[in-house]
């Protein structure tokens, strides 16, 4: 698996590198991807098939000039910015068979995510469909969303590590959809940070896909 590290001052360009990866390894057949980035700057970011007047406090959006983007990916509307780490993973499904169900996709994903997780001292559990929570207190803290084509997978994937958390309740309404673990609890009391050293994560994380080997990087 090709290991990228990649990270762009601009949100949106952020975003179009993704689907940029997405279509050259389609193109090409050439290999899965996984890729890290951070955003420098808070932006709010929709699902595809998310309505930005149900789920985005506008007004303060546009009084703190905050950019509100779309991403091709589905899943739910969140918020971006510094001590968010983003991953993103272009998997051929010839590969990884798993991939093919959605749900067993997430499953198959999320697995892994989970083990370098625990390998950095954070004990997590997946709730359905496709959210992270820490096993004490069940809070989430890693949202995760997919873009399907033919023959690769796009899926991306958030963990919050250092995120000023007092953003989500103010750029977000609460979700028109909640899944039945969060239990209608409020964003305040609903996500959280990890305490996560980004760097042996990341070098977790490829290893693990990599099947364990070192020197990914």
């Amino acid at each position: 698996m090709k290991v990228e590290d990649v990270s762009f001052p601009d949100p949106a360009r952020n975003l179009e590198y993704d689907d940029e990866m997405l279509r050259r390894v389609d193109a090409a057949d050439s290999g899965d991807v996984l890729r890290f980035w951070h955003a420098p700057s808070v932006f709010v970011v929709l699902g595809w098939t998310c309505r930005e007047e149900l789920e985005v406090n506008t007004h303060a959006c546009r009084q703190d000039n905050i950019p509100v983007l779309r991403r091709s990916s589905g899943g739910g509307t969140v918020v971006q910015g510094p001590g968010c780490l983003n991953f993103s993973l272009v998997l051929s499904k010839a590969r990884h068979p798993d991939i093919v169900s959605i749900t067993r996709s997430y499953q198959y994903i999320l697995s892994r995510v989970i083990r370098a997780l625990d390998a950095c001292g954070v004990a997590a559990e997946l709730r359905p469909l496709c959210d992270l929570v820490l096993s004490a207190g069940e809070k989430k803290f890693s949202g995760n969303a997919q873009r399907r084509c033919h023959r690769y997978i796009l899926h991306h994937g958030t963990i919050l590590h250092d995120m000023d958390l007092a953003l989500v309740p103010r750029y977000l309404c609460m979700p028109p959809k909640m899944p039945d673990y969060r239990r209608g609890r409020p964003h305040g009391d609903f996500v959280t940070n990890v305490k996560l050293d980004v760097p042996v994560f990341k070098k977790a994380l490829a290893d693990v896909w990599a099947g364990g080997a070192g020197g990914v990087f």
